[in-house]
């Protein structure tokens, strides 16, 4: 698996290698589709949110950032930090810690997506994919679907809220935070 350690790469890299890395933690951690579309949300916030730039030592960083919120967020039933260095062996529970929370302090822990701009992001990928040739799911984006978006957001939020106002600090880890956990995921 490409991992993490290899901090002082300094080729570009093409779109293949970063959609292999994306689809490895996709496919590892049973990501939705949905959740690839937060995770790009995530990703313009923080280019427009911390003025940074992606380079060819932090791009696997930042994604992993943006993809561990948008599956905490998204997904009825997250993947843990610890699953995340399971399948990135070269990566640490403290380092996932410390990553996810400068992730939400650089989004200024903005977490929200309304409906209106998932739909944005999926009819402008639609037609990105029709621009290039590329399939893309046919299935479209209706009201429940939007609405359960709404909600998992707002309620993400609301207890990082609630949190705040309980005693934990802003700069807290998500993972020090009671969240209710249906069951363990299961990677493979």
């Amino acid at each position: 698996k490409d991992g993490m350690a290899n901090t002082h790469e300094i080729r570009e890299p093409d779109h293949r290698t970063i959609y292999r890395f994306m689809r490895t933690l996709f496919s590892a951690a049973q990501l939705s589709p949905e959740c690839a579309i937060i995770t790009l949300v995530y990703l313009e916030r923080l280019l427009t949110y911390a003025e940074i730039d992606i380079v060819p030592q932090t791009w696997k960083r930042i994604i992993l950032g943006a993809i561990l919120l948008a599956s905490k967020v998204w997904d009825d039933q997250a993947v843990w930090n610890v699953d995340y260095c399971q399948i990135l062996r070269d990566i640490t529970v403290e380092d996932m810690n410390e990553l996810e929370r400068r992730f939400l302090e650089l989004l200024q822990f903005n977490i929200n997506v309304p409906s209106s701009v998932y739909a944005k992001y999926y009819f402008d990928l639609r037609s990105l994919a029709d621009q290039n040739d590329i399939t893309f799911p046919t299935e479209p984006l209706n009201e429940d679907r939007a609405q359960r978006l709404e909600a998992m957001s707002r309620l993400c939020e609301d207890k990082l809220i609630d949190s705040n106002r309980n005693g934990f600090k802003k700069w807290s880890s998500l993972d020090s935070i009671p969240l209710t956990r249906q069951s363990a995921a299961i990677l493979s």
